[in-house]
Parts: C-alpha cells; sequence; structure tokens
C-alpha cells in the first residue's frame, strides 16, 4: 500500500536525485508553497503604524547620536594630543656632511674631471655639500700674484669647473668654494687685510654670479671690522631661491671667543676644530653644553688641510670613533677627503677607488687591510643615512650624560621622534658609564657599535651601567615614550 502510495506522487514534486560521476545531484521542487516574509501590500500596511514610526524615528536618532558623539570623540583627541614642535629653519648645509677636497690633483689623476667623475660616490656617501680647493693662481707670500677669478691650470680649466657644479647640482650636492688667499704662505692675509678684502669682494661676486652656493674662508679670527661688512653685504644681497653660505673657520679661540665672532662676522657656518684627543672629553664635554644651540651655525671637524687625516692624528685617533662621534654631535660634520676608509695623510686615495673591486690577491695583509677600509666606509655610510634622516640627530637637542678623562655618552633628542645616545670610550681600559635621566629606558637598541662581538647591531642593553670596552664606541636609540 505505502509503494502504490508514493508511486502517484506527482513526479515534478518529488526529491529527484541521480548520481553523475560519483556525485549525488538533489533537485529541490519548485513553487512548493513555503511563504517567506512579507508581502509588499503587508508591508506598506504596517510601515505606516505608530510601532513602526517609532521605532524608525528612535533608530534614526541614535545614529546621529553616534555620529555626533565620534566627531566630538574625534575632536577631544585631536584638542588633547601633545603638540608637534616646530622644525627649526635648516638650510642644506644643516642637512648633512660637507666633504673638503683640499688637494683636487690628489683625489683624483683627472683634477677637476676626475672630481666631477666621483660625484656618484659622493652620493652615495650622502655628502650634502663640497669645499672645494683652494684652486686660484698665487704665489706663497707674493699678493701681487693673487688671482682669485682664476683657476690654476694644474687642476683644470674653468669650463671644467662650471661643468662640475652642474653635475654636482643634479645630484643634490652643493659646492663652496675655498678662497684663501695666500694658502701656501705663512699668513693667510698677507699680513694685508684691507687689499686682500678687495679682492675677495670681487672673487665673491664673480663665482657667486656662476651659480656657486657658497665662499670659505680661514683665520677668521684675524679679519678686521672696517673691511669685512662690506664682504658680508654681498651673501646678504643674493637673490636666490637657494641660499649661499658665507662659511670660514677659526682655530685655538675659547668658547666665548666663537660665540662673539659668530655674531661678529654674521657667517652662515663656522668650522671650529674639537678639542685635543689628548685632552679631549671633559674639554669637549664643555665646549658642546657651551655651543650646542648654535648647532645650525657651526661645524665640527677633527681633521683637514693643517691638521691631517683622522686615521693620521696624535696620539691615534680611532677613525670609527671619530665618525660616530662627528656625526651625532649637534652641528654639522665636516670630514677631508679619504677619511670615510681611514686613509694616512699623503696616502693615495686611489685606494678608495680599489675599493669598488675587491682585492683577489693572495698577499693576506693586503686584504685584510682592504676589508678593514670597506668595513670603515660602511659603517660611515651607515652613520651619514641615520643623520641624514633622524631629526634628532638633524636638529635634537644635546644631553651631556656622562663625562670623564677617558669617556663620554651624551643623548640627542627633539620633540616625540626616537631618541639617540652616543657612547664613546677613546681610553686602553673598559668604563662602566651610569646613565641617569628623566627620558632614559631601562634598555636601549644598539643602532650601530665598533664592538661586534659585545654590542651587536639590534641587540638590547641596559642604561643603568652601560659597559664599554677600550677603544669603543656605540650608537643606541629609544623610542618616545610620552
Amino acid at each position: 500500500m505505502k509503494d502504490l502510495e508514493l508511486k502517484e506522487v506527482d513526479p515534478a514534486k518529488q526529491l529527484m536525485t541521480r548520481e553523475i560521476n560519483g556525485c549525488v545531484k538533489v533537485t529541490v521542487p519548485e513553487n512548493t508553497g513555503v511563504k517567506y516574509g512579507l508581502s509588499k501590500d503587508e508591508l506598506i500596511k504596517i510601515a505606516g503604524t505608530t510601532g513602526w514610526i517609532r521605532t524608525r524615528w528612535a533608530l534614526l536618532v541614535l545614529f546621529w547620536l553616534g555620529w555626533v558623539g565620534m566627531l566630538a570623540g574625534a575632536i577631544v583627541i585631536i584638542v588633547q594630543a601633545p603638540r608637534c614642535k616646530p622644525i627649526p629653519e635648516m638650510n642644506w648645509w644643516n642637512k648633512g656632511l660637507l666633504y673638503e677636497i683640499s688637494d683636487v690633483n690628489a683625489f683624483s689623476d683627472n683634477g677637476l674631471k676626475g672630481v666631477e667623475e666621483k660625484l656618484d660616490y659622493l652620493s652615495q656617501m650622502k655628502v650634502k655639500g663640497l669645499v672645494l680647493g683652494p684652486i686660484h693662481t698665487v704665489q706663497a707670500g707674493q699678493l701681487s700674484t693673487l688671482d682669485l677669478t682664476s683657476v690654476k691650470s694644474e687642476v683644470g680649466t674653468e669650463n671644467e669647473l662650471e661643468s662640475l657644479l652642474e653635475e654636482a647640482h643634479k645630484k643634490g650636492i652643493s659646492i663652496v668654494l675655498n678662497l684663501i688667499p695666500n694658502y701656501e704662505g705663512e699668513s693667510v692675509w698677507f699680513h694685508n687685510f684691507t687689499t686682500v678684502a678687495e679682492k675677495i669682494k670681487e672673487a665673491c661676486t664673480y663665482w657667486l654670479n656662476k651659480g656657486f652656493d657658497g665662499i670659505f674662508l680661514s683665520n677668521l679670527g684675524d679679519i678686521e671690522e672696517s673691511s669685512w661688512p662690506s664682504i658680508q653685504a654681498i651673501f646678504n644681497q643674493t637673490d636666490k631661491t637657494k641660499k649661499v653660505a658665507l662659511m670660514g673657520s677659526v682655530t685655538s679661540l675659547a668658547v666665548d671667543e666663537i660665540s662673539v665672532l659668530l655674531n661678529r662676522s654674521g657667517v652662515d657656518l663656522l668650522l671650529t676644530e674639537l678639542p685635543d684627543p689628548a685632552e679631549f672629553f671633559e674639554k669637549q664635554a664643555e665646549v658642546i653644553q657651551k655651543l650646542g644651540h648654535l648647532q645650525t651655525s657651526l661645524g665640527w671637524s677633527l681633521s683637514g688641510r693643517t691638521l691631517g687625516s683622522l686615521a693620521s692624528r696624535t696620539p691615534a685617533v680611532p677613525v670609527k670613533l671619530s665618525h660616530t662621534l662627528l656625526f651625532t654631535l649637534p652641528g654639522t660634520p665636516v670630514f677631508n677627503a679619504g677619511d670615510e676608509v681611514g686613509l694616512k695623510t699623503k696616502e693615495k686615495p686611489q685606494t678608495m677607488w680599489d675599493l669598488k673591486t675587491p682585492d683577489e690577491e693572495t698577499n693576506a695583509t693586503a686584504k685584510a687591510l682592504q676589508e678593514e677600509r670597506i668595513a670603515v666606509r660602511n659603517f660611515f655610510k651607515a652613520l651619514s643615512d641615520l643623520r641624514g634622516k633622524e631629526r634628532s640627530l638633524l636638529h635634537g637637542e644635546y644631553v651631556s650624560l656622562y663625562s670623564s678623562q677617558t669617556s663620554l655618552a651624551f643623548l640627542r633628542l627633539w620633540d616625540q621622534s626616537e631618541r639617540f645616545l652616543t657612547a664613546v670610550n677613546w681610553g686602553t681600559d673598559a668604563v662602566t658609564m651610569k646613565l641617569t635621566y628623566s627620558d632614559l629606558p631601562a634598555q636601549a637598541q644598539v643602532r650601530l657599535s665598533t664592538d661586534a662581538a659585545n654590542l651587536a647591531v639590534d641587540r638590547m642593553v641596559s642604561l643603568q651601567k652601560l659597559e664599554l670596552g677600550p677603544k669603543q664606541a656605540v650608537l643606541l636609540s629609544y623610542p618616545y615614550a610620552g
């Protein structure tokens, strides 16, 4: 009986199954008579009832209250959020390192043309400006031979100089001409500042009109106030969208005298030497503490035409320590050509270009020296990269944390940016630094280090008692904590 009833059911209303390639297909009959939801007429009828009207109004009010609440919350967050400190005015010479090429022919076998060929290399080192020369013609001690608007034939031609300028600008590198008048004689100013000042004025006007980015003069402590304002006025009158710089250097001046000279000369950047390494740290801490607020107007150097290279300083200066220090101090770091790889005075810069193709010689000593110089250059470049992008290092506040006769630690911080802590130990014994400051966390991250065994990059180290080996340096960082 049951079988008969099943057979009499309309086949269209049965659930049909069949197997296709091992899968069971089920056909669901349409129009089974099952009804879902409300019809259009029923919805219209209900929509007009008092209950639904009140519900819609309640939902609408809740929506707008929620929207206004979120808007008010956002406004409160914005108002209560700490304000970002305005970034100080910075010129191109404040944004990276200056690179001195005082002997063009020593730097390159091809004179000015050779310098142009090395612009890519300088760009990789993140060089912001070249201080070039002196390259003008003069016989030592003979004022009558001084011609500040000529280029001595030994280094190239004026056309080559202008080509170098054009190509450097394409790579974002500025060029400052060193116009030290009597650069091979005993007296820079020929003991006749007034006469030389007139020639300086003519040369400044001539080269700035050619598009150069600045002029560098040395021994500003010897300037005569009666003649100097006319030179300074040339730079104040330049009508350029990119500011040109009047730069100068000074030696053997006390801290207070440096501040006075800056005000008196009105130079855009004053290059001064750090105290001698033999008496460095306690004196350096005092110098930087007093001059740190002038960082946009100060440049720091440990090498140059008169000092020699970093690697040749006496007593011996560990090159990486000098790099760490100069790149993290408040002010513009200034390096002599070859300092980035640790070249010694009178050592041929050709060594720098040989580093592009690692030595395959079997000479173990030569190969080890080459590897060391590549490591020094990579260290230099890493510091230059950090200096160019980290606000705390570019224009942050300087805070002294520790100083002794052989070691130093200081902090660089800016508003809500990442903090950087530099520690260097110039001595022959290890040192333990007890660092205290309200902003210091318990630990900080190693960013760069000369001691890979004990202070590897990215390692977290304690700041309660920072241990630093002899002749070692470390750069640490930690985030702003509010």
